[in-house]
């Protein structure tokens, strides 16, 4: 990863909208971002020499059965690199080194993903399960 390094942090919150933004993932607002980098049960970012975030991931979750990983997002400058399969593993490797067995590790897989997840070993639903959600306006 040449001058890229992994940590287990969060991103700053700038960073953090910009990640966001900038891969295509829905732009959240401040008041948004802020609870997500203090509230989650584990991040991964990848920074440059700098210091700046240019990918980065996150596990939200109870510690006990349910995870659900969220924010994958890299700069488009960096992807295609395998960043975002890097900070996926190494989530993955921290809930089942603290997860009880049996966790359920769950995520909502866009297109651009969909291909590293399976790639991961995830898989849709075959018990006729569905993803649902409401946006709360």
């Amino acid at each position: 990863m040449d001058d890229l390094r992994l940590e287990s942090l969060a991103p700053t919150l700038e960073d953090y909208l910009e990640l966001r933004r900038a891969s295509g993932l829905t732009p959240k607002r401040p008041d948004q971002g802020a609870p997500a980098l203090t509230n989650s049960w584990a991040w991964r970012r990848i920074v440059d020499a700098e210091g700046r975030a240019v990918a980065m991931g996150r596990v939200v979750g109870d510690g006990g059965w349910y995870f659900l990983v969220a924010d994958m997002a890299t700069l488009p400058g960096f992807q295609r690199r395998g960043l975002g399969r890097r900070i996926l593993e190494d989530l993955l490797a921290e809930i089942r080194a603290k997860a009880p067995e049996g966790a359920y590790v769950t995520l909502l897989a866009d297109p651009p993903g969909q291909a590293l997840y399976r790639s991961l070993g995830f898989s849709e639903p075959q018990n006729g399960s569905i993803t649902m959600h409401q946006l709360l306006t």
